[in-house]
């Protein structure tokens, strides 16, 4: 397991540091640095560092094979998250659906989008045993 002193890190392109900001402090995040280049927030307890290079973003983005996001083990914080995003008018690439229904690894799913088009998946396993 994760010990309190270990937090995850990833580095992703946007195209516009004030979008960026604004959608994720929008998401809940809390914008922790900012510099000329880049914006640092504490994503749910981990760090998602957003450097400004436009050259670098998809403009066609898909699902597969690059997202990120946030796994939740409680259904009552995913249920909150959910209806956060919708009155935040948070821009969904994908409205919440069932994946694999009927078996084990069954979960619910969203997909968002931030301005620069990196894909944000957040999902709930129902048998917490198939979250790894």
């Amino acid at each position: 397991m994760r010990e309190v002193n270990k937090v995850f890190h990833l580095a992703i392109p946007c195209k516009n540091l004030d979008e960026t900001a604004n959608f994720y402090e929008k998401l809940g995040c809390k914008l922790a640095r900012r510099y000329s280049d880049r914006v640092t927030f504490d994503f749910f307890g981990d760090q998602v560092v957003c450097h400004l290079s436009p050259e670098s973003v998809d403009t066609s983005p898909k699902i597969y094979p690059r997202h990120f996001g946030m796994t939740f083990v409680n259904r009552k914080e995913f249920d909150e998250l959910l209806q956060f995003a919708v009155k935040q008018d948070l821009p969904f690439f994908q409205r919440p659906m069932v994946r694999f229904e009927g078996k084990q690894e069954e979960h619910i799913t969203f997909f968002l989008r931030d301005p620069s088009n990196n894909l944000l998946e957040f999902k709930w396993y129902q048998d917490e045993s198939m979250i790894y």
